[in-house]
């Protein structure tokens, strides 16, 4: 049976959360922020890179909380979901809603979607949707959310990858 010849050392679980987090960071994602709305009727939302789709038919998509999160109840309570995906030149808005505490909502361009979601104004694109399913994930609860409309413009998306964010590299067309 032939070998890996693979120069990585493999690290057998159970591993340090550190070592398992700069791993996973080797994959790179796009940037979003979740939002919704809380018992209180109060914007609420946070950065996730846990975004991915699920179905075509229907259209669903899911992304995962830490139960830790402030926010994580209200996305449990099951009121509608904007999820809004970042262009590259809006880290400062990423960075503002991966922090805890202060009001990330101040001074902010935003309105309730027509599906009732919170949606931020000039994101690249903007999920509208509705609670489909949610499930335990370890530390984290996984939502998935069934779209019912969606928006976009012309950009290119933010990406966090490595511990920072980068930016895609064009490619280059041979005529």
């Amino acid at each position: 049976m032939p070998t890996l010849d693979c120069p990585a050392a493999a690290h057998r679980a159970p591993f340090d959360a550190r070592l398992f987090r700069r791993v996973l960071g080797l994959f790179p994602t796009g940037v979003t922020i979740v939002t919704t709305w809380d018992a209180d009727g109060r914007p609420v939302g946070a950065t996730v890179s846990s975004f991915n789709s699920v179905s075509l038919d229907p259209p669903l998509v899911l992304f995962s909380l830490a139960r830790s999160m402030a926010c994580c109840e209200a996305f449990a309570a099951g009121g509608p979901i904007a999820i809004h995906v970042l262009g590259d030149e809006q880290e400062a808005l990423s960075n503002r809603f991966a922090r805890g505490g202060a009001d990330k909502w101040a001074d902010l361009a935003y309105g309730a979607g027509e599906h009732g979601a919170p949606l931020i104004e000039g994101t690249l694109a903007t999920f509208e949707c509705r609670p489909y399913a949610q499930y335990p994930g370890g530390d984290h609860t996984i939502f998935v959310a069934e779209v019912k409309q969606l928006r976009f413009r012309d950009g290119n998306p933010l990406v966090f990858s490595a511990g920072g964010y980068r930016r895609l590299a064009e490619l280059e067309v041979c005529a």
